[in-house]
């Protein structure tokens, strides 16, 4: 067999048993959990007879490893099961329920990534270039300034400059400023486009006005994961720019930027694809905050809300699909790694 390909399959054998060891982790844990979603739907008036005749029902009465069992025999086969909130003829699959979610999450992702990967890229590029220059110190500074701000500051602080932008001179810190000052940060504010502040979309959105309602979500996810991605690309490309052909290559009179794209990124992109994919994964994963400053719909949110509500159907099947989504990506960036770097395959 082909070294890549055995190499793949073994990298997919180990997510799989990967995936079947977080699922026992959070089924383990969400069972865990105190409280009773019975009685804490039917509260405290209700009876004995009544709590057990619902969790026979929603089917919490059997035991966790059979409840496990099922659970994981109704995934195979595509069925994530009935969601709690679920009431005799009026019957809720968690799929539905997700399905419109996850599109929503997978879409302000895509979109991030559209803007945060070439951004991040060409920002690395340039840095190294550039290094230690104006520019590399300037980008450096940016991007580890907004690294440092947990995301709902950063998705805070973007929602009140677009609020601000058409009332902040008449505000008493405009006042209080000088008159020069306020004007020109006035100016400024108004240059910044209006984008909602409230990302409510639904199944009838158009594809335009969806973009533009996920504008300040996709900018707040761009600022928080562009560093990870610029410094990584920085990095190797300096690492490469090192490397006896690349030496060769200036000695033929190859321009830098061309050197970079030709030679050295093309060698440069196993670290750089790991972290690419790291944080493509955080932009399915890691979007709860976001999602929620935004009241954006999305698999995020939608996971606080079960949690909130004792949903524990919900709760599994996002955990379940966050852990897939991270292990897919993170195979996906070996497999480009080998491809692109076959000494990978004969590790020391």
């Amino acid at each position: 067999m082909n070294p890549v390909a055995r190499t793949v399959l073994q990298r997919l054998g180990l997510g799989l048993i990967t995936l079947f060891i977080v699922s026992i982790i959070i089924f383990s844990a969400i069972a865990m959990l105190p409280g009773d979603f019975a009685k804490a739907t039917l509260g405290q008036s209700a009876t004995s007879e009544t709590v057990a005749a619902f969790q026979r029902e929603i089917g919490i009465d059997r035991p966790p490893v059979e409840r496990y069992f099922v659970w994981v025999a109704q995934m195979l086969h595509g069925d994530f099961g009935s969601s709690f909130a679920s009431r005799t003829g009026y019957r809720r699959t968690v799929a539905e329920i997700i399905a419109p979610r996850l599109y929503n999450t997978m879409f302000l992702a895509a979109v991030t990534a559209l803007i945060a990967v070439p951004l991040a890229l060409g920002l690395g590029i340039l840095a190294a270039l550039h290094r230690n220059g104006w520019f590399d110190r300037l980008v450096n500074a940016v991007t580890l300034t907004t690294i440092s701000f947990p995301e709902f500051f950063v998705a805070y602080m973007l929602a009140y400059l677009v609020i601000s932008r058409d009332t902040f001179i008449g505000s008493d810190f405009a006042q209080s400023l000088p008159h020069w000052l306020a004007v020109s940060l006035s100016w400024a504010l108004n240059a910044v486009p209006k984008f909602p502040t409230l990302s409510n979309v639904n199944d009838q959105t158009p594809f335009w006005d969806h973009v533009w309602k996920v504008a300040l979500p996709a900018i707040t996810l761009t600022l928080v994961i562009v560093a990870h991605m610029m410094r990584m690309t920085r990095a190797a490309i300096i690492n490469m720019m090192a490397s006896p052909y690349i030496d060769m290559a200036r000695l033929k009179g190859m321009s830098p930027m061309v050197i970079v794209l030709r030679h050295a990124l093309p060698n440069a992109w196993a670290p750089i694809v790991t972290v690419v994919a790291f944080n493509l994964a955080y932009l399915i994963v890691g979007v709860v905050v976001v999602e929620v400053v935004f009241v954006y719909p999305g698999i995020g949110q939608l996971m606080v809300d079960a949690v909130k509500s004792r949903d524990v159907p919900v709760v599994q099947a996002c955990a379940l699909i966050f852990a897939a989504t991270y292990i897919l990506l993170n195979l996906i960036a070996d497999i480009i790694s080998i491809a692109t770097n076959p000494r990978l395959l004969h590790p020391r």
